[in-house]
C-alpha cells in the first residue's frame, strides 16, 4: 500500500472540499450576467423575474403560464426608441425567441424618448407555452436602440 489510511482520508476530504468549492451550490442566488458588448450605451442595475426568489440558483419558468421580466437600467444617451431582442441559449446555440411585443416603448412601463443618465424600469410579460421542452436554458435579453445595444443580460432559467 502506497498511502496509509490517514493519507487516503486526507485526500478524500480534500477532494470533497475542492468539489464543493467548484460546483455551484443549490442555495446560491441566480446570477444575472452582463453580456453587453464594448459599444453598449447603457448599464443595468437590477433584473427581476417573476417567481424567481433571491436564493434560487436558476429561475423556473413554468410551462402554460406567463413570466414577467423587469430590467432597471440607465443609458448614456437619449433614446428615441427601444427594442427588446431575446434568445434562448441551449447547448451553446442561440435560438431566437419572438416576443408578443418587442417595442420597449409600448406597454413596458416606458414612454420614449428616454433621457440619458436617468434610471428606467423596463417590464414585460411573456407566455411560456406548453409546447416548450423542459430544458435548462440561458435567456439572453437585450434592449437595443437604433441598432445599438443598450443593455444585455443573461438569465439562468429552467423551463418546467
Amino acid at each position: 500500500m502506497i498511502f496509509g489510511k490517514s493519507t487516503a482520508a486526507v485526500i478524500t476530504v480534500a477532494t470533497v472540499l475542492l468539489l464543493s468549492c467548484l460546483l455551484p451550490s443549490a442555495t446560491e442566488a441566480a446570477e444575472f450576467a452582463n453580456c453587453a458588448n464594448e459599444t453598449a450605451i447603457g448599464q443595468y442595475s437590477k433584473v427581476e423575474v417573476s417567481n424567481c426568489a433571491d436564493d434560487d440558483a436558476t429561475c423556473v419558468l413554468k410551462r402554460n403560464s406567463n413570466a414577467t421580466i423587469s430590467i432597471t437600467f440607465t443609458s448614456d444617451e437619449e433614446l428615441s426608441e427601444l427594442k427588446a431582442v431575446v434568445h434562448g441559449i441551449i447547448l451553446g446555440m442561440e435560438v431566437p425567441f419572438p416576443l408578443p411585443n418587442d417595442n420597449g416603448c409600448q406597454d413596458s412601463g416606458l414612454e420614449c424618448p428616454l433621457a440619458k443618465k436617468t434610471t428606467y424600469r423596463y417590464s414585460t410579460t411573456l407566455p411560456v407555452l406548453k409546447q416548450y421542452p423542459k430544458v435548462s436554458v440561458e435567456v439572453k435579453w437585450e434592449l437595443i436602440a437604433a441598432g445599438t445595444q443598450v443593455v444585455c443580460v443573461l438569465i439562468p432559467a429552467k423551463i418546467q
